[in-house]
């Protein structure tokens, strides 16, 4: 049986979806690779965020950008792993661990009014591996 995909990227988003992956996720399992992308994801389906993976992640909200690596430069400077691009390629082929989660934070990086904003306005779902996801 041929898997079908789910998602039909450009190759932009494509390959921003990676870089934002392993810019966010380095170091974490396949399974926190996957639910950093598939916040993301969740984000383009949604009609409260743009509708493209390179607008999701550029997105600005009151002048700041959504993900610190855009922020910090990591984004434009990471190598892709062998493990970020499975987990890429897991997501559009459609797995889905994320319980809906549009939010994330790696709480022990964060500062702290940025982990107080998550904690005070958003509905906790779980935590993996250096995470915790938000709806």
């Amino acid at each position: 049986m041929q898997r079908q995909k789910c998602y039909d990227l450009t190759k932009e988003d494509y390959s921003n979806l990676l870089r934002i992956v392993e810019a966010e996720a380095t170091g974490e399992d396949i399974k926190g690779k996957i639910l950093v992308a598939n916040v993301v994801m969740n984000r383009v389906k949604s009609k409260k965020f743009p509708n493209s993976v390179t607008k999701v992640i550029m997105q600005k909200d009151m002048g700041k950008v959504q993900f610190s690596p855009v922020a910090d430069g990591r984004f434009y400077n990471v190598h892709i792993s062998e493990t970020t691009k499975k987990a890429v390629e897991e997501v559009v082929y459609g797995t889905d661990y994320s319980h809906g989660a549009m939010y994330f934070v790696a709480a022990k990086k964060a500062d702290s009014q940025n982990y107080a904003w998550f904690q005070g306005n958003l509905e906790y779902l779980f935590s993996h591996g250096g995470h915790e996801f938000y709806r």
